[in-house]
């Protein structure tokens, strides 16, 4: 039986990368492989890439995409193995049900990478969906400047103070955001 998977953690955790090496494995086995990313996050430019190099193509996903449309047609077409989907966070909760019935009625596995939370701690719709539904849930480890576990995402101004206010999205890598444990996530917000 296939099932949604949902890979999890703050920045800087490899989650790309983690994606991209389950893409390869399918691949280099002879397997089909449908690869989706945000089109909302402007540096993919229809990629997922990694910060340590590796990228492939991808389609692109919006809010009124119908992904399980979209994902019968190609697996008609030609037999997928694997659905493979990056910054899950920007999914919408309909989006996260039709990637559930991929499963759950074509048969295909769906591997869903993403961030858990915002800037200030609070679950991103396409997360809190799959935290719910999700037949497995897998938490990534990054690691905070102290040592112990990232598991926040801090977003920082140009003089590097963090941000307390503003929309819940905003793309951005190292220049915006920090990958924090909850303490220092906690004092740096509220410092």
């Amino acid at each position: 039986m296939a099932k949604l998977y949902f890979y999890y953690a703050s920045m800087n955790a490899g989650k790309s990368s983690s994606l991209l090496q389950a893409d390869f494995n399918y691949r280099e086995r002879g397997m089909a492989t449908m690869v989706w990313t945000a089109e909302l996050d402007t540096r993919s430019d229809g990629m997922v890439s990694s910060r340590i190099g590796l990228e492939a193509d991808a389609h692109l996903y919006r809010p009124e995409t119908a992904l399980h449309v979209d994902i019968a047609a190609a697996h008609n077409n030609a037999p997928l193995d694997c659905v493979l989907v990056d910054e899950a966070q920007f999914l919408t909760e309909e989006q996260v049900w039709q990637l559930a019935s991929v499963a759950d009625e074509l048969g295909i596995p769906v591997l869903c990478y993403g961030l858990r939370t915002d800037f200030l701690g609070k679950l991103f719709p396409g997360s809190a969906a799959l935290l719910g539904i999700a037949d497995a849930l897998v938490e990534l480890k990054a690691v905070c400047h102290c040592g112990r576990k990232a598991t926040m995402n801090l977003r920082v101004g140009e003089d590097g103070a963090a941000a307390k206010d503003g929309e819940q999205t905003e793309i951005g890598g190292n220049d915006r955001y920090l990958a924090l444990c909850r303490k220092h996530f906690s004092q740096a917000l509220n410092g």
